[in-house]
C-alpha cells in the first residue's frame, strides 16, 4: 500500500472538542485506519505535531495517544517546511491573529468556528487566505450528522413538498459549577472572553439551514442572561454576563419560518440534545443527532381539541422511523477526510472561511437585533 505523509499542526488540542473531536475521532482515527484514499490509490497519512501553552497538558496528551511530536513553541512549528496545514481549536479571540501567522508561514488552514468575533475580521482573514492562494476550510460537522443527512435526504426527494416551517430545540442544563461541576469551560459565560451563546450557535444554525434547508435571508432574535453568577474550573465564582439563551426566528428562501431555540439553561424533554422539526405541505419530519422520524400526508392522525378529557392518543406513535440506508462515520471525521483530499489533490470543497463568515455575520446580526429589537436582513456576501 503506498503511503504519502502530511504533517498537521493542531492547535487547542487540550481543550474538549480539540482533543476529542478532532485530535482522537478524526486525525488519529484516520491515521490509525492507515490514512484517506486519494483518487491515484494511495493514502495520506496525518502526522500530527500538538501545540499548545501548558507544556505538561500537551505533553500527556500527546503521550496518552501515542503522538510523538509536541512543543510550546508555535513559531517553530510554523517554521516548518515539513509540515504544510495548521488547524486551531483554542478560542476564538485569538483566531484571526493565529490564522493569519499561519497564512504568512505558508500553511493551509482548516479551524474550529466561529472565525472570529466580528464579521469585518472574519472577512478580512477570509479575503487574506484567498489573496495568499491557501487551502483554507471552517468546521460545519453539523452537516455530517446522520440525522441531518436523513432529513436533507427527504428534502432533496420532494418528501415534504412546499415546505412551511422548520422548529429547533437545541441546549441542556449546564451547571452552574457550585454544588455540580460545569460540563462547559467557564470562559463560555464571559463577554470579555468571547463567551455567549448567539456568537457560538447562530453559526451553526446558518450553515444547517442554508445547507439542509433553504437560504437565511432575515433573523429577529432575543438573548437572555438567565443565570448571572457561575463557579469556575478551580471553585470561584464569578459573573457570568453572557448570553446563555437565545431566541432565535429566521426567514429562509422561499417564505419559510424557521424558529430555533438555543439555551444552556433548559432541562431536556425531548427526542435528542438537538431536535429540527421540518413541515412541509406533504409530510413532516423530525431530526435529532442520529435518528430521524416522519409523518407523510396520508398517515397523518386528526386529533380533535377537547381539554374536558384527557387525550388517549399516543402522538409519538404516529412516526415513521427513516432508515439508515449506509454507515455514518463521525461527522468531524468525514470533514477532516474531504479537507485533507482537498489539500492533496484538490478534490472539491465547499466550507471556506467565506462560509464560516455567514456564521458569525449571523450571530453579529443576531446580537444586533437584540439590541435594537427589530429584523434584520442578511445581506449576500461576496468574496
Amino acid at each position: 500500500m503506498r503511503t504519502q505523509r502530511i504533517g498537521i499542526i493542531m492547535h487547542g488540542i487540550t481543550g474538549r472538542m480539540g482533543m476529542n473531536q478532532h485530535l482522537i475521532r478524526s486525525v488519529l482515527a484516520i491515521r490509525d485506519q492507515g490514512g484517506v484514499l486519494l483518487s491515484d490509490g494511495s493514502y495520506l497519512v496525518p502526522d500530527p505535531v500538538l501545540v499548545g501553552r501548558n507544556a505538561d497538558k500537551v505533553e500527556a496528551v500527546a503521550k496518552a495517544h501515542n503522538v510523538a511530536r509536541w512543543t510550546t513553541d508555535l513559531d517553530a512549528a510554523l517554521a516548518n517546511p515539513d509540515d504544510t496545514l495548521f488547524f486551531d481549536a483554542a478560542s476564538t479571540k485569538l483566531r484571526p491573529e493565529l490564522l493569519k501567522r499561519a497564512i504568512d508561514a505558508g500553511k493551509n488552514i482548516y479551524c474550529e468556528k466561529p472565525i472570529s468575533e466580528s464579521l469585518s475580521e472574519a472577512l478580512d482573514i477570509a479575503t487574506y487566505a484567498k489573496s495568499k492562494s491557501v487551502k483554507n476550510g471552517i468546521v460545519h460537522d453539523k452537516l455530517d450528522l446522520p440525522g441531518l443527512k436523513k432529513l436533507k435526504r427527504l428534502r432533496d426527494s420532494g418528501f415534504f413538498g412546499r415546505i412551511l416551517s422548520v422548529r429547533g430545540e437545541f441546549g441542556y442544563w449546564v451547571f452552574e459549577g457550585d454544588w455540580m461541576p460545569a460540563q462547559r469551560p467557564s470562559w463560555n459565560y464571559r463577554a470579555a472572553d468571547g463567551g455567549g451563546i448567539i456568537s457560538d450557535m447562530l453559526c451553526h444554525w446558518r450553515y444547517v439551514l442554508d445547507n439542509v434547508v433553504a437560504p437565511v435571508k432575515a433573523v429577529s432574535c432575543l438573548g437572555a442572561t438567565h443565570i448571572s453568577e457561575r463557579w469556575d474550573e478551580n471553585g470561584n465564582a464569578y459573573k457570568a454576563d453572557a448570553d446563555d439563551a437565545a431566541y432565535a426566528t429566521f426567514e429562509l428562501e422561499g417564505g419559510i419560518i424557521a424558529h430555533i431555540n438555543s439555551s444552556w439553561c433548559v432541562r431536556v424533554r425531548r427526542d435528542d440534545l438537538v431536535t429540527f422539526q421540518v413541515d412541509g405541505t406533504h409530510g413532516s419530519a423530525v431530526a435529532g443527532l442520529h435518528s430521524c422520524v416522519s409523518q407523510q400526508r396520508v398517515n397523518t392522525p386528526k386529533p380533535v381539541w377537547n381539554p374536558d378529557q384527557p387525550q388517549t392518543m399516543n402522538f409519538f406513535d404516529d412516526w415513521e422511523e427513516v432508515p439508515d440506508n449506509a454507515v455514518f462515520d463521525n461527522g468531524f471525521k468525514l470533514q477532516w477526510e474531504e479537507f485533507l483530499r482537498h489539500v492533496a489533490e484538490d478534490a472539491p470543497w465547499s466550507y471556506t472561511l467565506l462560509e464560516g463568515a455567514k456564521g458569525v455575520q449571523l450571530a453579529e446580526l443576531g446580537v444586533q437585533s437584540w439590541k435594537e429589537r427589530r429584523w434584520l436582513d442578511v445581506p449576500a456576501l461576496e468574496g
